[in-house]
């Protein structure tokens, strides 16, 4: 699993109320909740494509309520990967639940700048900074969990029998 996107970055804390604000939790779809991702700490988000771009945070990337909505949205947003220093373990979950990448790692949170672009070897635990030629050793992903997320989550993956 590889994918190369232009970097986003946000700092620490960012909660699940900033990802997705409460009031848009009724959203018929995905694509409704991606109209308003990030708008209130970033107004921008939600109105350019990010179809491949990678999401960098800092500390606790994902805490707050454990709406499901948070990862849904920055996914059907475009996003292909989230890096970040750590996740709120329920935001960690449901990423991995509905096939979204998350990466953790301290040193390419910090070093990683708005704007660079990032090759996210996941197979092979590599985040390589094409921008800069930095690379940051990554855990790779279990075999089970680069399943869910090649299947588009784990209700795709047990539908097909990938997971039983």
């Amino acid at each position: 699993m590889k994918m190369t996107g232009t970097v986003i970055k946000y700092g620490d804390n960012v909660d699940t109320d900033v990802i997705i604000p409460a009031r848009y939790l009724n959203a018929p779809s995905p694509e409704e909740l991606a109209k308003h991702c990030m708008e209130d700490i970033d107004p921008a988000f939600a109105a350019s494509p990010h179809d491949g771009d990678i999401m960098v945070g800092g500390w606790n990337f994902g805490c707050g309520s454990s709406r499901e909505h948070a990862p849904v949205a920055i996914q059907a947003s475009g996003i292909a990967c989230v890096i970040a220093a750590s996740f709120a373990r329920i935001f960690y979950r449901n990423a991995i639940n509905i096939g979204l990448a998350i990466v953790e790692s301290e040193a390419a949170a910090d070093a990683i700048a708005e704007g660079n672009v990032i090759t996210a070897d996941l197979d092979n635990g590599i985040l390589h900074n094409e921008t800069t030629g930095e690379d940051y050793a990554v855990e790779p992903f279990p075999a089970f969990i680069q399943t869910i997320i090649e299947n588009g989550g784990l209700v795709e993956s047990i539908k097909n029998g990938s997971i039983k």
